[in-house]
């Protein structure tokens, strides 16, 4: 993951998507890459900088009917569901300072990204 930004965040969603194109939420997850090594320490970003970050959708249990499909969604907002970061690295809500930060996730052989989705077949 990379930002231009000194902190943001990264949200990730697991997503039904029916035949009509109708997308309901499974599971959905932030981290504020400031945290990316612990909540006990804030780490904040360089311009320029890959870091690697795991973003854990913790466990579900959900049939996708025939016809439907399963699509994962990186963005670095939900709101309001999480606060929004400001992008700026200062503590939250001290300020009425924001910036757009301009993120982006590698997946190319020197940044590799992976999706682990366990599935099981019902006969």
């Amino acid at each position: 993951m990379e930002t231009d930004s000194p902190d943001t965040d990264y949200i990730v969603k697991l997503v039904d998507v029916y035949p009509d194109g109708y997308e309901a939420l499974v599971l959905d997850a932030p981290i504020r890459l400031r945290y990316r090594q612990g909540l006990d320490r804030e780490v904040f970003m360089k311009p320029g900088e890959v870091v690697q970050a795991r973003i854990d959708l913790w466990s579900t249990s959900l049939v996708f009917n025939k016809g439907h499909k399963i699509a994962v969604h990186v963005t670095s907002s939900n709101d309001p569901r999480f606060e929004p970061n400001p992008n700026t690295g200062k503590r939250l809500r001290l300020d009425s300072e924001t910036r757009v930060a301009t993120n982006r996730v590698h997946y190319d052989a020197a940044h590799p990204s992976r999706i682990l989705l366990p599935i099981a077949r019902i006969y």
